[in-house]
């Protein structure tokens, strides 16, 4: 255990008291590894948002059950407050808890508090331990941001003098998805901005954003590519876009070469599609074209061997899993997109990929999913429900106005598709992408109405089964953070270029600041899917070709909204284990789940069914009981092949967030 932890676990000795108040207005106790050890000892932390949804939690499952001698959900509660103002907690909490202060300022001394505050709280456990090994004296603004710099992200301004030692550190962040604060992004910038080397590179826009950095590459390399004589057509990302930088980058520098030649083939970066290439084509720079379907189908092979040796484990961080999926949602989109002949002659390879992928995560799952919903937000949310507060505390509805466009049922890989498809349409358009998790069971009564209402589902629990509250639980969130009935619209089933005029009138109303909005096209889609994953790449090309998507964002932007795009769940494929009569079924197509409102009757069908699985998922109600189908099996006819939800695959359970918006 690192000594982060070690020091904020202290301030937690066990059977001290059952009831704990911490004051963490940095959020330093939301970490995963602490989270994790503190409810192996027996401690549950619980957000203090809204204190009538906390009383009837705490009552219910903790202080009743101790007063009458039982155990309870948990031996102690520790009750988390995001700032130093503990007045508006009820008094008889404050009386009865063992109250604990938390905060960077005390954690670092010796390091400038405005600059640590913009660290990842992921990196703060190494920002720790390089404070007490090598800052013994408290350092100013600027030496901080050396120190951070060097010891977090291994890398120094001073030491940036040419091309290559920009692109290489530039491309490294981007590669391990390494967010380098906007600060850091700045102070590099000003530092190394004196040297004409780097006239005309944006410099703090490229190293701080990783869809802009991507973007100003992919373009740099069919330049490269064009100018060694080579022609084709872009494979995803249509023409040279007039809104990116057109620098020019050294590619044949080995240090940069070894890292684009890893981009294209887990599919962060795309080849160019040629005819033919030169014999004097350098071997590394050969994945970055595609001569033939056969090269396509062995491009989405190698990358898939690649994702395989670096899959995070039962151990991993969830950020890892996040990072991991949004590779994954390329390489499977890439997979969907080879033609039917070339792709049957690695299906069998990627089918045991994906099994990898599904059990390495449902291990992870069983250890590690019950701290999803406690982390922090700061850099974005890590589950659905997080979203609402997430948008509420980057936006300011009196200066800002906020689109959140939910595709129902899109995949990682779908996202990918729909992406690509934008950006040829209209080449200005940038997506700031992020991943986060839908909760279990993925079906749309739970996962999308978490979304809309910002709650937990045990905090919906009358209305688990069915999304007809979710306009009211929108609009409820919305008011609770200052807005007015008015300015909060809901709307869903829009599908087609039909329903845009209607909606484009009622979004032009000045009044409305915020919108939730539900594109049902995608899930009208895999539930009508008979040719798999495939047929369903297939028909979303068709549906995007309509402009509609395109439409609809540009319209969203071009009336000053901040918009943001995300989906309730994901979908997968499955083959039929046979019917199961007894539970209901939470969604009316809830093929990958059962669910049953008490122990026993779950018991006896998990026992007649044992290619099923239970999991006690915490933040469901206490009488909502999920059965999953194993593997990739699915309650319908046995050997029937589906695409379908509510399971726990990565292409059900992690889902695209996304900003949207216009290149600057």
């Amino acid at each position: 255990m690192k000594a982060w932890a070690k020091k904020i676990l202290h301030e937690f000795p066990s059977d001290l008291s059952r009831l704990w108040i911490a004051s963490d207005p940095d959020g330093v106790l939301l970490d995963e590894q602490i989270l994790s050890e503190l409810r192996k000892r027996g401690f549950e932390v619980l957000p203090f948002e809204d204190s009538i949804a906390f009383r009837a939690e705490y009552e219910e499952l903790y202080r009743i059950p101790w007063e009458q001698g039982d155990a309870g959900a948990a031996k102690a509660v520790v009750l988390h407050v995001q700032n130093n103002d503990l007045s508006e907690l009820p008094w008889d909490y404050l009386r009865s808890a063992r109250q604990v202060r938390l905060g960077l300022n005390e954690l670092f001394p010796h390091l400038s508090y405005s600059v640590v505050q913009q660290v990842g709280s992921e990196l703060l456990p190494d920002l720790f331990e390089a404070q007490a090994k090598h800052a013994p004296q408290p350092l100013g603004e600027a030496a901080t941001k050396d120190f951070v710099l060097a010891h977090i992200f291994r890398l120094s301004p001073h030491f940036i003098t040419q091309e290559e030692d920009f692109w290489r550190e530039t491309l490294r962040l981007h590669y391990r998805d390494i967010c380098l604060p906007e600060v850091l992004a700045e102070y590099i910038s000003q530092v190394i901005g004196d040297n004409s080397s780097f006239n005309g590179i944006p410099v703090a826009s490229l190293m701080g954003q990783k869809d802009f950095a991507l973007r100003t590459v992919q373009d740099s390399w069919y330049r490269y590519l064009h100018e060694l004589g080579i022609t084709g057509s872009r494979i995803s990302d249509g023409q040279p876009s007039l809104h990116i930088p057109q620098v020019s980058i050294p590619f044949d520098h080995h240090d940069i070469r070894v890292i684009v030649d890893s981009m294209f083939l887990d599919g962060t970066l795309h080849p160019m599609e040629v005819n033919g290439v030169p014999s004097e084509l350098p071997e590394w720079a050969k994945a970055g074209v595609i001569q033939d379907p056969k090269a396509m189908r062995d491009l989405v092979l190698d990358g898939a061997k690649t994702l395989s040796d670096e899959m995070p484990g039962s151990d991993s961080s969830y950020r890892d899993w996040l990072h991991f999926s949004r590779r994954f949602g390329e390489i499977l989109s890439r997979f969907h997109s080879v033609d039917a002949y070339q792709a049957e002659g690695i299906r069998r390879e990627m089918r045991a990929f994906v099994q990898d992928v599904d059990d390495q995560l449902a291990q992870w799952v069983a250890k590690h999913y019950a701290d999803l919903p406690s982390l922090p937000i700061a850099r974005g949310p890590v589950m659905l429900h997080h979203v609402p507060r997430y948008l509420a505390m980057k936006h300011n509805l009196n200066q800002e106005k906020i689109a959140l466009v939910v595709f129902d049922g899109l995949a990682l890989d779908q996202w990918v598709q729909v992406r690509e498809s934008l950006v040829k349409a209209c080449d200005k358009l940038m997506f700031n992408e992020l991943s986060c998790f839908a909760w279990l069971p993925t079906l749309t009564s739970v996962s999308r109405q978490a979304l809309f209402s910002g709650l937990r589902p045990r905090e919906f629990p009358d209305d688990v089964e069915s999304t007809s509250r979710e306009p009211i639980y929108w609009k409820r969130f919305w008011q609770d953070q200052g807005a007015r009935p008015n300015d909060v619209y809901f709307q869903k089933s829009i599908k087609r270029n039909d329903d845009l005029p209607a909606l484009e009138d009622k979004l032009s109303n000045p009044s409305v600041k915020v919108a939730g909005l539900v594109v049902d096209t995608v899930d009208e889609i895999i539930h009508g899917a008979v040719l798999g994953k495939q047929g369903v790449a297939t028909q979303i090309a068709n549906w995007c070709e309509s402009g509609f998507v395109t439409r609809l964002f540009r319209y969203l932007l071009d009336n000053g909204y901040q918009v943001y795009l995300t989906a309730d769940h994901g979908n997968a494929e499955a083959t039929g284990i046979g019917r199961i009569n007894q539970g209901v079924g939470a969604d009316l197509r809830g093929e990958r789940v059962r669910t049953y409102r008490n122990e026993t009757t779950l018991a006896e069908t998990a026992k007649a069914n044992p290619d099923t699985v239970h999991i006690n998922v915490p933040g469901l109600p206490t009488d909502f009981l999920p059965l999953f189908a194993q593997g990739r099996g699915a309650f319908v006819p046995e050997g029937d092949q589906v695409v379908v939800h509510g399971g726990m695959s990565l292409e059900e359970l992690i889902v695209p967030f996304v900003k949207v918006s216009y290149v600057h």
